[in-house]
């Protein structure tokens, strides 16, 4: 991967902001003309700087009521038990986010429900039950005061 130049960095925040923005009108926000624009977009991909294009959501909107933030410890943190815990997440796709920690808690998950009852049901028949979980402790979101996905790209 080679360094980004200060216009790498304005076509990140460009497309960070808006993913759909064409390459016309991308070129002529950071003063290129589309060819090279377009060549520098598809290199930042083949890099893997830019992983990949997502609409964003309203998960309320589409009845996923609620979201919970589960802290989850296990009884054995051997590289096998991490790997088996975290293939067992990748198939629940209620879990749209899992991070394994260092410390007390070996993972947090963010988990989208349709109510509190869809969600205890997910819980005690799909979490808990998970390899290897030793314990599970759960927090309601109230209210999201901040919600940026992304990187911070100074410009």
């Amino acid at each position: 991967m080679s360094t980004l130049d200060k216009i790498d960095r304005r076509l990140l925040a460009e497309l960070q902001a808006e993913g759909r923005v064409t390459n016309v009108d991308l070129a002529r926000r950071v003063g290129l003309t589309a060819p090279p624009c377009l060549r520098r977009v598809r290199s930042l991909e083949e890099d893997g700087v830019i992983r990949g294009y997502h609409a964003d959501l309203d998960a309320s909107k589409l009845g996923f009521a609620i979201t919970v933030f589960a802290m989850v410890s296990l009884r054995s943190q051997a590289e096998e038990d991490l790997k088996a815990f975290e293939d067992h997440i990748a198939g629940l796709d209620e879990v749209r986010e899992c991070h394994m920690l260092n410390g007390e808690i070996d993972f947090i998950l963010k988990i989208v429900s349709k109510d509190l009852q869809s969600f205890q049901e997910f819980l005690t028949s799909k979490l808990t039950p998970a390899p290897n979980v030793a314990s599970v402790k759960t927090s309601l979101t109230i209210r999201t005061a901040k919600h940026k996905p992304g990187v911070p790209l100074e410009q």
